[in-house]
């Protein structure tokens, strides 16, 4: 797809806070979801008429169920720590894209309607009714959020910030004016079972094609299973690891290293995605009726564990809501009773020594790892604190010589965002998406210059996609970003099976006959 022609900001040595420009970014907005992206989840069409009154009536049942809703509403003082924390702020130079002045579109309104002060003296309070051009509001900036919560790290009360997005979201989708993008991903997990809509034979044709392609360049036969009842391992993956790079070739890796591991493992055509998009809209109900088909998926094929591939807020619902939203999981091994990250796998295989390795098939990349948001500030892996940073980068260091971090600034828990994430990866928002992804950028170009860096690994879909879009942008190539299972597949010195010599044979036999 050609790029959108747009303003990109210039790379400097040195992320600059821009001039405050009011009503930059006003007019950015995703498309709006038709009745049938609505429907399904279980939301109304189209705006509804009394749409003030059930949009106040929704945020008092938010506030009534989520005690730290109406906490982070309440205790923002204006300090001013988060102003310059944001990508979208830094990137685009609207004020409301300041954390507080994004927060503020909700808390002003909150004061107006819950507080005994905002019903009485609303302009001593700085309360607001909630009036057409507020609601408009909402859906241009809560939609300028990528919900990263970094602006959370530096906030001295710990408000949250992306928690009153997913609020402001789950608001407008009951009153009908939900985003076109989440809502028809969800739809089609529903209908289908992932985010791309890709059928169950399609699953299967792909997989098949996999296990060629590994055979042709090895000479070892891969299996890249689906739907084998009685596995051990049920893997979860982002449906992007079905069909596009750098993505499947991460899949691609991760076949070889449960081959290398001797253990029986499949995929699922029930639950054929990791991703879990009703996270990003706020919408609990949706969050779980997208886990269940993980439990569903588990129980049927007699599973006694379960890995998720490289996606981050997939990683996170797996490790903060997955027990919640579907356990217990009581069916499955004692020993593996939580998933596991794929990257936690590979990790403990390479400290066991089970994995033959050679780094130098990676020498032609110098490699930086991107931390991502959702799973660097909402997640862990393995037992020790830290570990979510600590892992990926002793697996990337395990497979490859050449490597150096971003700036200290700009990785581990203070990462910046790819610029796409939370539900805003659609060409609707290209100049977001380019202007946000500027922090991110600078730092890697940075270490570009300073140390030859080529590559940069990650361990989520969304960041891997935004990348490949927004690295052009910046006169860089979208071949630029890798998935860190790819640099394993790259590494790893598969052991042949009893019948990959007695394959060849049967080929060769083939070829002589034609």
């Amino acid at each position: 797809m050609a790029k959108v022609k747009l303003e990109v900001p210039e790379l400097q040595p040195y992320l600059e806070i821009p001039a405050v420009t009011p009503g930059v970014m006003a007019h950015s907005r995703p498309f709006v979801a038709k009745p049938e992206h609505q429907e399904p989840l279980g939301f109304p069409g189209v705006l509804v008429d009394n749409w003030q009154e059930k949009a106040i009536d929704k945020m008092g049942d938010l506030l009534g169920r989520y005690r730290s809703l109406r906490v982070y509403l309440d205790s923002c003082v204006k300090c001013g720590s988060c102003t310059d924390k944001c990508h979208y702020y830094i990137g685009t130079g609207d004020p409301k894209n300041m954390p507080v002045a994004r927060q503020d579109l909700l808390r002003k309104v909150y004061r107006r309607y819950f507080t005994v002060a905002g019903k009485y003296f609303p302009k001593l309070v700085g309360a607001e009714d909630l009036t057409q051009e507020v609601l408009d509001d909402w859906y241009s900036y809560f939609h300028q959020c990528s919900q990263c919560r970094r602006c959370s790290v530096f906030c001295p009360y710990g408000i949250d910030t992306a928690e009153i997005s997913m609020a402001a979201r789950e608001i407008m989708d009951h009153i009908g004016v939900g985003q076109k993008y989440c809502n028809e991903i969800i739809a089609k997990v529903y209908k289908i079972g992932n985010n791309l809509g890709l059928p169950g034979p399609a699953l299967r044709d792909t997989l098949e094609g996999l296990e060629e392609d590994v055979f042709d360049d090895t000479g070892v036969k891969v299996r890249y299973p689906i739907d084998v009842v009685g596995a051990d391992i049920l893997l979860v993956t982002p449906s992007a690891d079905f069909f596009a790079e750098p993505h499947v070739d991460g899949l691609v890796g991760y076949g070889k290293v449960f081959h290398e591991a001797g253990v029986s493992w499949t995929l699922s055509t029930i639950a054929s995605e990791a991703a879990n998009f009703g996270m990003f809209i706020g919408s609990y109900d949706n969050m779980r009726r997208i886990s269940l088909r993980v439990r569903e998926a588990a129980i049927a094929l007699k599973v006694k564990r379960i890995v998720f591939g490289e996606c981050g807020h997939a990683w996170r619902v797996a490790y903060s809501f997955l027990n919640t939203l579907a356990g217990p999981w009581d069916f499955l091994d004692p020993n593996y009773p939580v998933p596991q990250h794929i990257c936690e796998f590979t990790h403990d295989l390479i400290q066991q020594g089970k994995l033959n390795l050679d780094k130098s098939q990676n020498d032609d990349m110098v490699l930086t790892f991107h931390d991502s948001c959702n799973v660097a500030r909402a997640s862990r892996m393995g037992p020790e604190p830290g570990g979510q940073f600590d892992i990926p980068r002793a697996v990337i260091k395990a497979v490859c010589n050449h490597y150096h971090d971003m700036d200290e600034d700009t990785i581990r828990e203070r990462t910046f965002c790819c610029g796409g994430g939370g539900g805003l990866l659609t060409d609707d928002l290209m100049e977001l998406r380019v202007k946000g992804a500027l922090p991110r950028m600078t730092a890697l170009n940075n270490v570009i210059q300073e140390k030859g860096v080529t590559h940069m690994a990650a361990i989520c879909a969304i960041c891997k996609s935004q990348f490949t879009k927004v690295l052009p942008y910046y006169g860089m190539e979208m071949e630029q970003i890798v998935s860190v299972h790819q640099l394993v597949s790259n590494a790893i010195i598969l052991t042949p099976g009893e019948d990959d010599d007695l394959d060849e044979e049967d080929d060769e036999s083939e070829d002589d006959e034609d």
